[in-house]
């Protein structure tokens, strides 16, 4: 395999979403100070297309929305489909379900907001809770920054049985369902 196209190969694998040609060329130019032209890449790309197609590999590359992507093939789906279902299914931490609530009782909300609230970064629970589609990124803020807001998704209300948010129930009745559900009932013997 010839040197460019091996770095053809590394940029299409490293993207997560589909790569031009023209995406290709920048990058090349930036990185390697060499210009190739769309036939060079095209040719590279095919060769590694054509590659990819043989069983030993269980992935292919894929022309997809005016760009190329690798895909796991669709005989691996099963296989894909139990990781995924495992990873999904592993508990919440008390960090993810902390932002989770507060998503979930102040949406849309920003990551700066949910931080001063609970009183340290929260990055890695945020990117927790996206990648199991509990929370959405629902827009940005108006203020200075424009801060990205999140909000929580129609899979969490789903999974909660619930129509909206304004189904949660309220602080207070927390409070008077916990101090009712433990401990010796009120009535007198």
């Amino acid at each position: 395999m010839a040197p460019m196209q091996q770095h053809i190969e590394a940029l299409i694998f490293a993207s997560d979403s589909p790569l031009t040609i023209e995406e290709i060329q920048v990058c090349i130019k930036k990185l390697l100070g060499t210009e190739l032209s769309s036939e060079q890449i095209q040719t590279d790309i095919d060769a590694l297309v054509a590659k990819y197609e043989d069983e030993q590999f269980s992935f292919h590359i894929i022309p997809i929305a005016g760009g190329y992507q690798f895909f796991t093939k669709n005989s691996y789906e099963p296989t894909i489909a139990e990781f995924v279902k495992q990873k999904l299914n592993k508990k919440l931490s008390t960090g993810q379900l902390e932002c989770l609530s507060i998503i979930a009782y102040k949406h849309p909300v920003s990551k700066s907001d949910i931080e001063q609230i609970r009183g340290v970064n929260c990055d890695y629970a945020i990117q927790k809770l996206l990648e199991k589609d509990l929370i959405i990124i629902s827009g940005r803020s108006e203020s200075a920054g424009k801060a990205i807001l999140y909000s929580v998704s129609p899979y969490f209300l789903n999974y909660f049985g619930i129509n909206s948010t304004a189904d949660l129930p309220k602080l207070k009745e927390i409070e008077v369902i916990e101090e009712n559900s433990i401990g010796i009932p009120n009535e007198v013997l």
